[in-house]
């Protein structure tokens, strides 16, 4: 599908209005909802590329700008030392509840927007992948792709370092994606082990795979990207996402004549 890519809305947070941008398929219709969080440095070119490509597949996808309270509007940090400094330090001042707010706002828009079934999903990558999984944790959300989700295992998301997401796990209700790289310094072996055991634990519905590949590698700038990988990573979202989102089956009302036999 073609898709509008120049759409956004301001919307009401506690925290004030969140610059978020809008991707859907350009046909008239209604379509399931994905909120999509980026990585620490907002929505950037890639970032804009997989929503794309989300909405090329037949989906309403909502961005949030997920530091709206410290950046003006539009604000996109550089994939460099500067930007990473900047990201990182946000990432660690903006408290734990203003990241709840922000996805509640998010998935109410998408519910109530009028090119939307109601069916929502989330997908987010690095700090977007820890959004993703605490999003997956409010009522109506049926699947969350989670992308080397970062400081879930250390409890390192929010001012004060110390956040609840590990506790808050049998509060998932619908199916998670969980991708990792194994050569990803961020999330190590002992990580994984830590946030794979709590998914079980709580009797998640959830998928696990893990690839060799670094940090960032789905992201289709700079030396980590790996395009194969990338690939095969969203090929396993949109599986789940087209599987868990669409209005199932409807059957077929019986002819008036169905039970009689013919001669």
């Amino acid at each position: 599908m073609t898709v509008t890519d120049h759409e956004f809305v301001d919307l009401p947070t506690p925290t004030g209005p969140m610059r978020t941008h809008v991707l859907r398929p350009a046909a008239e219709g209604r379509y399931p909802g994905i909120l999509l969080f980026s990585e620490i440095f907002q929505v950037t070119a890639p970032i804009r590329r997989t929503a794309a490509l989300l909405a090329g597949h037949g989906f309403l996808v909502a961005v949030p700008e997920i530091y709206h309270e410290y950046e003006p509007a539009g604000t996109v940090l550089a994939y460099d030392n500067t930007g990473a400094e900047r990201g990182n330090a946000l990432k660690t001042t903006k408290p734990l509840d203003a990241y709840d707010a922000d996805a509640r706002a998010v998935l109410k828009y998408l519910t109530e927007h009028p090119a939307s079934t109601g069916k929502l999903g989330v997908m987010g990558i690095c700090i977007g992948g820890h959004l993703a999984f605490r999003a997956a944790m409010n009522p109506g959300v049926l699947a969350a792709a989670c992308f080397y989700a970062t400081d879930i295992h250390k409890r390192g998301l929010g001012a004060g370092m110390n956040d609840n997401t590990l506790d808050r796990i049998p509060e998932i209700a619908g199916e998670m994606l969980m991708v990792w790289g194994l050569q990803d310094p961020h999330v190590p072996l002992e990580g994984r082990l830590k946030i794979h055991a709590a998914l079980e634990a709580a009797g998640t519905f959830f998928q696990w795979h893990e690839f060799n590949a670094a940090h960032a590698f789905l992201r289709d700038e700079g030396p980590r990207y790996n395009p194969v990988l990338a690939q095969q990573s969203y090929a396993l979202a949109l599986e789940m996402f087209q599987r868990r989102l669409a209005e199932g089956d409807v059957i077929a009302a019986k002819p008036a004549d169905a039970g009689e036999t013919k001669h």
